[in-house]
């Protein structure tokens, strides 16, 4: 299945069904009197986030959803049906924006659902109309029209860790070791084109999402390499496992060069907690070990761990504390929840 994390579309609510004029016409029957009905509300245009989609690829072959128009009313007061409704199901982690790219909704829980457009109301048949006055109104009203708007869908997978890094870092073998994933691994920079997610299992209860994004390069923020687009899927989480390819020369800036993407691209991802990693030992000796983890730390002013995702050395200790950190923030989130609603109710 291809990746899609971002796609336009148009929307359109169901017109209300027109009200009907008529006049009860029976044998034996005095001064029937109007019986028109009503005509039915236009269909709603619904946005749901579902679980098991993680693309938005079914929306690049429609772009283009109305809702249902509502029957009219009929004589012998029969009310005309409701327009069908429209519902859009996206990926959990969707967010919906208007034409200008303001945010409507964030549809970040499974199960979720928002109306996005109300369909219009139906017209009143003639038999709204009657009264002492007027006892045999000759008009009914006409349904609402619908509502109508285009709007963005941008996809931000829901991931407890993200993987950041520069192309052939190792971020995808380091996934494949720490997951059940099976990403592409080739020898050539930007093998990875889109992010990759993996369910971390490290005991029972205990369980991550870790994401892959697409390598960075020097001058990403400016559209160099693939950009930064795919950053915003790290947006949402927890830690950051910053890989090093401790094979290369340059260490140090290599990791500037990350690190300067990350504050340049915004949202506070340079903020994030970072496990600083050197990946690829199992190609060093253990003095050239030492020596760049030294190096790296001395640069970097923090613990340095040291891993191969392709051997599997110490891939679990660094799992498990990426882990500890994920628990950390949640419950630290679920604080600032409780606060704030303590916060907002008045005894």
């Amino acid at each position: 299945m291809k990746f899609l994390d971002q796609v336009k579309i148009y929307v359109r609510s169901g017109n209300g069904g027109a009200g009907a004029v008529s006049f009860r016409r029976e044998k034996y029957i005095e001064y029937g009197g109007p019986d028109g009905g009503d005509g039915g509300r236009g269909g709603d245009v619904w946005i749901e986030a579902v679980e098991g989609l993680n693309t938005l690829i079914d929306y690049r072959y429609q772009q283009h959803f109305r809702a249902g128009t509502g029957v009219h009313g009929m004589g012998r007061n029969r009310h005309g049906a409701a327009g069908e409704d429209v519902v859009l199901k996206v990926p959990v982690g969707t967010e919906v924006l208007d034409e200008d790219k303001n945010l409507i909704v964030d549809m970040d829980e499974a199960g979720k659902r928002v109306r996005l457009l109300k369909g219009g109301n139906g017209g009143f048949g003639n038999t709204h109309f009657k009264g002492p006055v007027n006892q045999a109104p000759r008009h009914a009203n006409p349904g609402l029209p619908g509502e109508e708007m285009a709007i963005w869908l941008r996809l931000k997978l829901i991931a407890d860790v993200g993987l950041v890094g520069l192309p052939n870092a190792g971020k995808s073998t380091f996934l494949a070791a720490a997951s059940a994933a099976k990403p592409k691994i080739a020898d050539y920079p930007f093998t990875t084109l889109a992010p990759n997610l993996g369910v971390v299992d490290l005991s029972v209860g205990e369980r991550f999402v870790l994401a892959d994004i697409p390598g960075l390069i020097e001058g990403a923020h400016e559209g160099a390499g693939i950009g930064t687009r795919f950053l915003g899927h790290i947006e949402r989480t927890a830690v950051l496992v910053h890989l090093v390819d401790g094979t290369q020369d340059d260490i140090v800036g290599a990791w500037k060069t990350v690190r300067h993407e990350l504050e340049a691209y915004g949202e506070d991802l340079h903020e994030k907690p970072e496990i600083l990693a050197l990946n690829k030992i199992d190609a060093l000796d253990e003095e050239t070990r030492a020596a760049r983890q030294a190096e790296l730390a001395e640069a970097a002013g923090t613990e340095v761990r040291l891993v191969s995702g392709f051997t599997g050395e110490n891939v679990t200790e660094l799992l498990r504390e990426a882990y500890g950190l994920v628990r950390q923030r949640k419950a630290e989130v679920a604080e600032e929840e409780r606060a704030q609603s303590e916060e907002g109710w008045q005894p």
